[in-house]
């Protein structure tokens, strides 16, 4: 493989649970949530140039390509703390949809760290990534890894779960959008998680994936205020639990939900029979297991096998 020119996926994540603590004295919400990466993924080409510049471009043109894209920062930071003089040309396609709750924009940061560290040849400690990657966001260390884990702290204490059989899910995007601020800002106390509720989720973390695929272990505390804001949201989650899934839940703080359905056949036949409503889109996806998702970073070679452990 040629080390000047590299592509990998960045997969999506849905949180199958997501509770909200409280604010800590630092301004951020303390979390205890479960993220699971997702079938549905962003593509990225990173080439080395001789020019030392970093050069990002997207097929949709209403994404910046600058500082505001965590892309070019990702790229940035990493030069500038480990490649000075170094440049790349970055290509990404997008599919995940932005301001979704689904972690596209953290999960191509942390592609770009892995990819970059690869193709530049940096020689850097795991937990120099991880440090970069945590100032960029609260959900990019977990893209470092994949699969399912729970995160807690404000999301960047994570701890690996076992990977069970392959879900089978649908994802909606309707036409609303909830930043994550906007979300965070309208969390009223009563839609904090109790102590009781807490103690549940932390009980259902011990069974395998599937056990957390139930009513009490996908509880997310920004529903009732995302609905408030954006009540096409909560007609998409009706609309999948028409179509039969087991368990549907708002992806993340938003806008997108997300429904598991008992197999491959129910998750046709939902496609078929959901009420999409004008403006809408709906992804067939699967969970993407640990392992799955070392396979396919391997292209990035010894710098991915020294994230993940190997």
């Amino acid at each position: 493989m040629s080390r000047s020119i590299l592509t990998l996926p960045a997969f999506a994540k849905v949180n199958l649970s997501l509770r909200v603590l409280g604010k800590r004295p630092d301004g951020y919400h303390e979390v205890d949530t479960i993220l699971q990466t997702i079938s549905l993924h962003d593509t990225i080409t990173f080439t080395v140039t001789e020019t030392p510049e970093i050069v990002l471009s997207c097929h949709d043109r209403s994404l910046p390509t600058g500082v505001d894209n965590l892309v070019y920062r990702a790229a940035e930071s990493l030069r500038a703390q480990f490649a000075p003089g170094k440049g790349a040309r970055i290509r990404l396609e997008k599919r995940i949809p932005a301001q979704a709750g689904l972690g596209g924009g953290s999960a191509d940061a942390a592609v770009t760290l892995i990819g970059l560290a690869y193709l530049w040849q940096i020689s850097a400690k795991v937990q120099q990534l991880l440090e970069i990657a945590s100032t960029l966001g609260a959900d990019v260390p977990f893209f470092f890894f994949g699969g399912a884990a729970r995160g807690t702290g404000i999301g960047h204490d994570l701890t690996p779960l076992s990977d069970a059989p392959d879900q089978f899910l649908l994802v909606i995007k309707p036409n609303a959008n909830i930043s994550t601020s906007a979300a965070y800002k309208s969390l009223k106390a009563r839609s904090l998680t109790t102590v009781e509720a807490k103690t549940i989720l932390s009980s259902s973390e011990r069974g395998d994936i599937s056990d957390r695929f139930d009513s009490k272990g996908s509880k997310n505390d920004f529903e009732p205020v995302v609905f408030e804001l954006a009540p096409d949201i909560e007609r998409a989650k009706g609309a999948l639990m028409r179509a039969g899934a087991a368990v549907a839940s708002l992806a993340g703080s938003g806008s997108a939900v997300f429904g598991i359905f008992d197999n491959r056949d129910a998750q046709e036949r939902a496609i078929q029979m959901i009420e999409v409503q004008t403006g809408w889109r709906v992804f067939l996806c699967r969970t993407v297991g640990r392992s799955t998702y070392r396979s396919a970073m391997s292209a990035a070679g010894e710098i991915f096998a020294l994230l993940v452990g190997r």
